[in-house]
C-alpha cells in the first residue's frame, strides 16, 4: 500500500512523473521505520530528525506537517493494505517538479510506503556476516552526509562490491580513510570495555538506532563510550563490531579478513534496546 501526499493507491501505481526531483537531483529525504500493531516505533526520534533535515535542506515544512498529522497518515497506510502486525514504512519527502536544479518553488510532496515484516522487536539474527572495505569510492565529512537523503550511489555501487567479491556487507571510508559506516547502518567497534563509533563530523550518518544505543551504553556502569574516528587498523585489534539500523536493530559482524569477532556485547545490548521501546519509546 501507498500513501501520496493523503491518498491511498495500490502498490502498483503510476503517481510520479519524469520531472520528479528525487529522481533527477536526488533532492529527497526519507525515514525507515518499524511499527508494531500500528504504533510507530521512535516516532519522535524520527520525526525531530526528518524535521531538522529539511531545515537544513531548505525544503519548505508545511504547516499540517505536526508529529499528530504525520502519525496519522503512516498509520492510515499501515491499516489500509492486508493486515500486518509488523510493518516496515518508508517515508519519502521530495521537492516538487521545477527546471534545471532550481526549483519551482520550496513546496514538498511525500510519499508512505509500507512492507510486512516478520518481527515485532530486533532480534539477533544467528548468521556469518563477513565484511571487507570499499575503497572505490569515499565519503565526504560534512552535514550532508548525515542526512538520509537519496543519494545512495556509494551504498548501491559497494553492494554490488559485496555481491560480485562473496562478502555480506562493507565497510565506507571517508577521504580521510577512517571507517564511517556499513553499506546499511552505523558501525561499533568493541575492544575490551571500549565501544566506540565514529563522530558525525567524520561523514556518518545520523542514524537514530545508534542515538539510542549511545544513551543506552552511557547509563552503563564499566564501559567507556567513545565518539572517535576508527582507523581500518583497529578493525583486526578489536573483539566485536556490529552495524546498527531501524529496520535490523543490531547486526553483529562475525569476520573481517582473518580476524573472526564475538558476538556477546551486541547480544547484551539488543535485549536492552528491545526494553527501551517497550517501556515508551513508542509513538
Amino acid at each position: 500500500m501507498v500513501n501520496f501526499n493523503g491518498t491511498l493507491l495500490p502498490e502498483n501505481a503510476f503517481f510520479l512523473n519524469h520531472e520528479n526531483r528525487g529522481l533527477r537531483y536526488g533532492d529527497s529525504l526519507f525515514e525507515t521505520l518499524r511499527a508494531v500493531d500500528g504504533q510507530i516505533l521512535l516516532w519522535e526520534d524520527h520525526y525531530l530528525r526528518l524535521m531538522a533535515s529539511m531545515r537544513i535542506l531548505r525544503m519548505e515544512i508545511p504547516m499540517e506537517f505536526t508529529m499528530e498529522f504525520l502519525e496519522a497518515e503512516i498509520r492510515k497506510t499501515i491499516h489500509a493494505g492486508p493486515s500486518a502486525k509488523n510493518s516496515r514504512i518508508r517515508f519519502t519527502v521530495f521537492r516538487n517538479d521545477g527546471g534545471l536544479y532550481l526549483p519551482k518553488s520550496n513546496e514538498i510532496s511525500y510519499v508512505i510506503e509500507r512492507k510486512e515484516l516478520a518481527h515485532p522487536f530486533y532480534i539477533l539474527e544467528e548468521k556469518s556476516v563477513e565484511v571487507e572495505l570499499f575503497k572505490d569510492f569515499y565519503v565526504n565529512t560534512g552535514l550532508l552526509s548525515t542526512l538520509k537523503t537519496s543519494n545512495r550511489l556509494i551504498n548501491v555501487t559497494g553492494s554490488i562490491y559485496a555481491q560480485e567479491n562473496g562478502y555480506d556487507n562493507c565497510l565506507l571510508l571517508n577521504q580521510n580513510k577512517m571507517v564511517v559506516e556499513a553499506l546499511n547502518g552505523n558501525v561499533f567497534l568493541v575492544q575490551g570495555t571500549s565501544i566506540k563509533t565514529p563522530p558525525l563530523s567524520d561523514g556518518c550518518l545520523n542514524g537514530i538506532i545508534r542515538k539510542k544505543l549511545l544513551e543506552i551504553i552511557g547509563n552503563l556502569n564499566g564501559y567507556n563510550l567513545e565518539e572517535a574516528s576508527i582507523s581500518p587498523f583497529e578493525l583486526q585489534k578489536s573483539d566485536e563490531l556490529f552495524i546498527t539500523n531501524s529496520i535490523s536493530g543490531i547486526q553483529p559482524v562475525t569476520k573481517y579478513r582473518k580476524k573472526e569477532y564475538t558476538t556477546q556485547i551486541a547480544r547484551d545490548l539488543v535485549g536492552k534496546l528491545n526494553a527501551m521501546v517497550r517501556l515508551g519509546t513508542i509513538g
